[in-house]
């Protein structure tokens, strides 16, 4: 048992080898290392959405299975989305992007950084939309691009979620469905490649009871 070395309360073990973790009852931020766990921060709490996914929430995706170990809420000018992270037992990883009832699964994908629109985008240049990149044979045109800042974070995860982390995301859409996000912040510059999806095709399981909505019997 970890507890949170702040307010004493149990801190879950998800099974995540992440560094970081919040307390859902005192907001504090926790490294963590091994058995050792250090108070480095507070994180401003998630504000209230309406999503069905909530940390525990299981999916079963091309045959691996996956439980939402943490979150991070982002907002910009037009709204606010969140992206959760998707952990296995085995260490596989994927982000799950969740805005307005639609759903885009992705996966890092550091090769795509070495297109020349990639490289452009690290190097402080905005695409704009409709330019494309090939990715994998697969052509992707330029659907969004924003300023976002992170409004919280909750669960485990490889980052520290502060507030006012400011980040500009491209969105990219090719015709089959494909997804492709493209992150800038002062660190860097990250690549994620997936897919959008229903959320019935994710095979999710543990979702949260919302207002109006009943949970299907096959995702409970």
């Amino acid at each position: 048992m970890i507890n949170c070395p702040s307010c004493g309360a149990a801190l879950p073990v998800r099974g995540l080898s992440a560094p970081y973790t919040t307390c859902s009852h005192c907001q504090s931020l926790i490294l963590r290392q091994g058995q050792s766990v250090e108070e480095v921060g507070k994180v401003a709490a998630v504000p209230d959405d309406v999503s069905p996914v909530q940390i525990g929430t299981r999916f079963h995706v091309d045959g691996i299975d996956f439980v939402v170990a943490g979150r991070v809420r982002w907002g910009w000018s037009g709204g606010s989305w969140n992206e959760w992270l998707l952990a296995s037992d085995a260490g596989d990883v994927r982000w799950l992007g969740e805005a307005m009832g639609m759903y885009m699964l992705t996966a890092e994908r550091a090769d795509v950084m070495t297109s020349p629109l990639a490289r452009s985008f690290a190097d402080g240049t905005e695409p704009v939309p409709g330019q494309t990149v090939l990715v994998d044979g697969v052509e992707f045109a330029v659907t969004d691009v924003k300023q976002a800042e992170c409004l919280g974070g909750e669960g485990d995860l490889p980052f520290p979620p502060r507030a006012g982390w400011a980040v500009t995301n491209v969105d990219f859409r090719a015709l089959g469905g494909q997804a492709l996000s493209l992150q800038r912040d002062a660190q860097g510059t990250t690549a994620w490649l997936g897919s959008w999806h229903e959320l019935a095709d994710l095979s999710p399981r543990a979702l949260s009871e919302i207002e109006g909505w009943t949970v299907p019997e096959q995702m409970r």
